[in-house]
């Protein structure tokens, strides 16, 4: 792989585009070759801590002056990095897969000591973030064109993409006049597929509305995920995990395959929010905690999917108080839950137990389990003797109103 020098990126601000600027970049090789190119429209929504301890949320685009100087090319991998103003930076990865591309990732850099995006941040630190593009299977010596807006959601970060055309792996220099037009730019007008519908006995029959529900799924393979700080770990979660969403309508589940995901996030010393990103070639998975005086919750949680057709799925709640601890301790619940995140997702989890704050060593704190966790077998002998008591009262009260009515008949004259 060969590092290159690269053209300046100019930008055009469309009048009807609020903060996002039309951004055009490329790049050449070592023979002054053209061998990358993009233009696009980005822009990027922050959420962050304040000195008063108070979120407050910080919109801004790729700016007008940025430095393409760290991108590369190369026969099987490339990667296009845009860096500006104080310390940030936006840059995609393209990997070459026998006759097409895909972009691979695509890692968001953003420094919070730039007191003119984030006004009197409590952090200076610079923050990272990671997507997964739904743009795969672009045929060589083609360009990638979708004007539909692509929104996607990480942990406090939402990035909207808009009007891209990039090309990698360009041939002899010349960019390409073929598109590969996106499935979002594409009108659906062919019917729901067959397989989405429950069946019907009369062939001739107009498909339904109602979706098939899907095969039980085993259960998924309980996985072990921690974050360091130097050294010592800052975060312990173990789970196995399965997620439930509609897409087009249809319900679908998938358990998350913990030998496949890459573990990052966010677990500073020191700080009232923890991360964790789990992160695979088909899901990013986001668990966002937040000290609550001296507890902790879940309070966020996103994720997105992307299918082998190259669409995706996103969904986000970030208004969640789920797994409540005292911080120092951990959360616990061994039986299988199902937690509502948004309409179109769900997420059941099973064998669960975390710490998000406060971890000494490598091992789980003391744990609060979950109520179906709790052991109320003590509770049965207790019930049945209420029962029988009020059974009891109830007869003894019966028999005497029934002896009382006996005595206030005719008497004898």
């Amino acid at each position: 792989m060969f590092r290159y020098a690269c053209m300046t990126l100019f930008l055009v601000l469309g009048s009807e585009i609020q903060l996002s600027y039309s951004t055009e970049a490329s790049v050449t090789d070592a023979a002054k070759k053209l061998c990358l190119y993009a233009k696009l429209n980005v822009s990027f929504t922050v959420t962050y801590e304040t000195i008063e301890k108070k979120n407050s949320t910080a919109t801004f685009p790729l700016p007008e002056l940025v430095n393409a100087a760290g991108s590369t090319c190369g026969k099987n991998a490339s990667t296009l990095t845009l860096t500006f103003d104080k310390g940030h930076s936006w840059s995609v990865s393209f990997k070459k897969e026998n006759e097409s591309y895909s972009a691979r990732d695509i890692v968001f850099k953003y420094n919070l000591g730039d007191d003119r995006i984030f006004t009197n941040a409590s952090s200076k630190e610079t923050k990272t973030v990671t997507f997964s593009p739904s743009i795969s299977n672009v045929a060589m010596g083609t360009y990638y064109s979708c004007k539909s807006e692509d929104t996607m959601q990480m942990g406090l970060v939402v990035q909207s993409l808009q009007n891209v055309s990039l090309q990698a792996f360009i041939i002899n220099g010349s960019k390409s006049d073929i598109g590969s037009v996106c499935p979002k730019d594409v009108p659906s007008t062919s019917p729901v597929p067959t397989t989405h519908v429950t069946n019907t006995t009369t062939p001739t029959a107009a498909p339904t509305a109602a979706p098939t529900t899907p095969s039980p799924l085993p259960t998924p393979t309980t996985g072990n995920y921690s974050l360091k700080t130097g050294n010592n770990s800052c975060l312990l979660a173990q789970m196995g995990l399965q997620i439930n969403f509609k897409d087009g309508g249809v319900l679908q589940k998938m358990n998350v395959d913990p030998l496949s995901l890459e573990v990052n996030g966010d677990c500073s010393v020191n700080k009232s929010d923890s991360t964790l990103v789990l992160t695979s070639i088909s899901v990013n998975l986001t668990f966002t905690f937040k000290e609550d005086g001296k507890n902790f919750v879940l309070h966020a949680v996103s994720v997105t999917i992307r299918s082998a057709n190259g669409t995706s799925f996103s969904a986000a709640n970030s208004s969640l108080s789920l797994w409540k601890a005292a911080v120092g301790s951990s959360y616990m619940c061994n039986k299988e839950q199902s937690y509502i995140v948004t309409d179109s997702f769900s997420l059941d989890t099973f064998k669960l137990h975390v710490q998000p704050f406060q971890v000494t060593g490598d091992s789980f704190a003391t744990a609060e389990e979950c109520f179906l966790d709790a052991d109320l077998s003590f509770l049965v002998p207790i019930a049945v003797g209420v029962a029988l008591s009020f059974l009891i009262i109830l007869v003894l009260l019966s028999y005497l109103i029934g002896r009382r009515k006996s005595r206030t008949g005719y008497q004898s004259v």
